[in-house]
C-alpha cells in the first residue's frame, strides 16, 4: 500500500509540474510487485499468449515468403516488401514480450511502438506492386491508367509515409529518452499514418474503378474485353483465390491503419492506447490475417500459368535451333503456328499489339522495371 501511495504521489507531482524526469526515474525503479500497472508505459501488462502467437505467426510467414520466392523465383519486389514487414512485426512483438516481463521498461516499449507502427508500410508496398500484374492479366484497356503507373504512383507515396513515420518515431523515441515531450514526434508519426490511410484509400478506389470498368466492358464486348493470352490464368482457382486474398489483405491493413491513426492521434497517454483488447483485435489480428492470406496464396505460385505462357512465347520468339544451328525445334515451330492462329482469330477491336503480344511484352517490361 505504501508503494502504491508513493506511486500516486509521484504521478500527482507530474500532473502539477509536468515533471517527465520524475516519471522516468520512478518507472526505472518499478517492478510488478511495487508499482500498479496503470502507471506503466502500456497502462496494462501485455498479454504473453497473444504476443507470443503473433510473433510466431509472423516468424512463420517470414520463412514462408523466403521459401516461396526461392521456389517460384518470381515477384522479388513483393517478397522483399513482405519480408521486411514481417521482420519488423517479429521485432515489435518481441518488444511486447519483453513488456510482459517488465511493462515499466522504456526501451521495449519504444521498440514495439516504432516497429509495429512502421511495419505495415512495407506490407502495403507489396500490395501496390501486384495491382499492375492483375491489370495486365485482365487487359490494360480496362484500366483508367497504364499498368506501370500503379507502382509509380503508390510506391513513392508509401516511401513518403514510411519516412514520416520513421522520422516521427525516431524523434519521439529520442525525446522520451531525454525525458522531453514526445508530442512533436507523435504528430509527425500520425501525419505519416494519415498519409498512409489516404494512399490506401486512393488505391482501393482505383482498384474498384478497374473492377467496374472491366465488368462494364465485359457486358458490352463479352470475352473481347479481356486479354486472350491469360484466359487460362484467369480461370484458375489459385488466381481467383489470390484476388480474394489481396482484397482481404488490403482491407485489413486499411482498417489497422485507420485505428492506429486515431489511437496515436490521442497521444501516448490517450484512451485507445490503454485498451489492449482493441490493440490485439485491430492491430495484431488485422495485420496477421492480411499477411497469412498472402502466405497461402502467394502471387508467385498463383500466377504460375501466366508465366508458363510467357516462357512459351519467349521460346517462339527466339526460335530454338538444333545443335548445328540450322533449323528450329519442331516443338517451337508448332508453338509458333498456334500463336499465329490465336493472333489471327482475335475478336474485332483487338489488334495483335493490344492483345497477347502486348500482354506478354508488357509483363516482361514490368518485371524488369518494378522487380516483381
Amino acid at each position: 500500500m505504501a508503494a502504491s501511495m508513493t506511486a500516486h504521489e509521484v504521478m500527482a507531482l507530474v500532473a502539477r509540474k509536468n515533471n517527465a524526469t520524475a516519471v522516468t526515474e520512478y518507472r526505472n525503479h518499478c517492478t510488478l510487485d511495487t508499482c500498479p500497472l496503470d502507471q506503466s508505459y502500456y497502462y496494462y501488462r501485455p498479454s504473453l499468449a497473444a504476443n507470443a502467437i503473433f510473433a510466431a505467426l509472423f516468424g512463420l510467414a517470414l520463412i514462408s515468403f523466403l521459401l516461396q520466392v526461392t521456389l517460384s523465383r518470381r515477384f522479388i519486389g513483393f517478397t522483399v516488401a513482405m519480408v521486411s514487414g514481417c521482420i519488423l512485426e517479429v521485432i515489435g512483438y518481441a518488444g511486447r514480450l519483453q513488456g510482459w516481463q517488465n511493462p515499466f521498461n522504456q526501451n521495449s516499449f519504444l521498440i514495439q511502438i516504432c516497429c509495429l507502427t512502421i511495419a505495415p508500410s512495407f506490407l502495403a508496398a507489396g500490395l501496390y506492386l501486384t495491382l499492375s500484374r492483375i491489370v495486365m492479366t485482365f487487359g490494360p484497356e480496362n484500366s483508367r491508367i497504364k499498368p506501370l503507373s500503379y507502382p509509380r504512383i503508390f510506391i513513392p507515396c508509401d516511401i513518403v509515409s514510411l519516412m514520416l513515420q520513421a522520422a516521427g518515431g525516431g524523434l519521439a523515441s529520442t525525446a522520451s529518452h531525454k525525458n522531453e515531450s514526445v508530442v512533436t514526434g507523435d504528430n509527425i508519426l500520425v501525419a505519416g499514418l494519415a498519409f498512409q490511410v489516404l494512399t490506401l484509400l486512393v488505391f482501393i478506389c482505383l482498384s474498384l474503378d478497374f473492377v467496374f470498368r472491366t465488368m462494364r466492358r465485359m457486358r458490352s464486348l463479352g470475352d473481347a474485353a479481356l486479354d486472350p493470352t491469360h484466359a487460362k490464368l484467369r480461370q484458375s482457382l489459385k488466381f481467383k483465390c489470390f484476388l480474394g486474398a489481396l482484397s482481404l489483405a488490403t482491407l485489413c491493413i486499411f482498417i489497422r491503419s485507420v485505428f492506429r491513426c486515431v489511437e496515436l492521434g490521442e497521444g501516448w497517454t490517450g484512451h485507445l492506447i490503454r485498451d489492449q483488447v482493441l490493440f490485439i483485435a485491430l492491430e495484431g489480428a488485422m495485420v496477421a490475417l492480411g499477411v497469412l492470406s498472402l502466405v497461402f496464396f502467394h502471387p508467385g505460385l498463383c500466377f504460375r500459368e501466366g508465366y508458363d505462357i510467357r516462357m512459351k512465347a519467349k521460346e517462339v520468339k527466339a526460335g530454338k535451333k538444333s545443335l548445328f544451328g540450322r533449323k528450329k525445334n519442331v516443338a517451337a515451330q508448332d508453338a509458333e503456328a498456334t500463336h499465329e492462329e490465336v493472333v489471327h482469330e482475335k475478336p474485332d477491336g483487338l489488334t495483335p499489339e493490344s492483345g497477347s503480344e502486348r500482354g506478354v511484352v508488357g509483363m516482361q517490361r514490368e518485371d524488369k522495371e518494378i522487380g516483381v
